[in-house]
């Protein structure tokens, strides 16, 4: 593991960029829809191969700082931020206050996971 980096902060750093990038794999082809099936799967694809690169080596580290219940809940809310910034800043979306409620409830669910144990 990177020594420079804290272990506590490297898996949400690769997280973060590996969604970047799965986030354009599976919804960037939406602004190419001209293009034919077969080659925005291909880019897909190709695109994906990086954030495997990325999430793979993510869950390795994290998995000796976090609990896996902790890592999947830190990627559902890194991948929520990314593809609500994504929506907005490339295709254009407008997030509306049902959005909004709908990640703040998945959030407050994470809490939960990152807490001490209730009625321990």
């Amino acid at each position: 593991m990177p020594q420079f980096i804290p272990a506590w902060l490297l898996p949400i750093l690769l997280l973060c960029v590996s969604n970047v990038f799965m986030t354009f794999a599976w919804y960037g082809h939406l602004k190419f829809e001209h293009k034919p099936l077969w080659l925005v799967i291909a880019a897909s694809w190709g695109i994906a191969f990086f954030e495997y690169c990325l999430a793979v080596p993510a869950n390795r580290y994290g998995a000796h700082v976090y609990t896996v219940a902790e890592l999947k809940t830190m990627q559902e809310v890194i991948t929520l931020t990314v593809f609500a910034a994504f929506s907005i800043l490339y295709l254009g979306e407008k997030v509306t206050l049902d959005h909004v409620i709908g990640f703040a409830l998945i959030c407050a669910g994470a809490f939960f996971v990152f807490r001490a144990p209730l009625g321990g």
